[in-house]
């Protein structure tokens, strides 16, 4: 389970990291809070941000449940994969948000798959 925290708590500075390149980028573009539109490349940023929230809350319950029913590691390299994901995700969403579809794959793909591991492994236990 090692590998399944580790996921868990990279995804988690991940996370942070995605925050506080949002808040460098408030001070850059002077967009001052509440605001959540202003300069183009500070809403890019805010996206990757709120992008990412949105995955994360799906993420971590399914690293757990999935890896609660089947192997840690593979599950764990499915976290990696969300990981690297959500850096291309950032680099081209900052880039040129039409260039975003690999790194949204490279990351939903791999949640959707722990999901479905998860639910499987759930049928399983019921019906065995």
């Amino acid at each position: 389970m090692v590998w399944i925290d580790l996921v868990a708590v990279l995804a988690l500075l991940q996370m942070i990291f995605f925050a506080v390149l949002v808040a460098l980028a408030r001070t850059r573009y002077q967009v001052h809070a509440p605001a959540t539109t202003g300069h183009p490349q500070f809403e890019r940023l805010y996206r990757v941000q709120m992008n990412t929230l949105e995955l994360i809350v799906v993420l971590l319950p399914g690293l757990y449940l999935a890896s609660h029913y089947w192997s840690p590691q593979p599950v764990a390299w499915g976290g990696a994969i969300y990981l690297v994901g959500r850096m291309v995700y950032w680099k081209s969403y900052a880039k040129d948000p039409a260039s975003r579809s690999l790194g949204y794959g490279l990351s939903v793909f791999p949640v959707l798959a722990m999901l479905g591991a998860a639910l499987l492994g759930i049928v399983l236990k019921v019906v065995v």
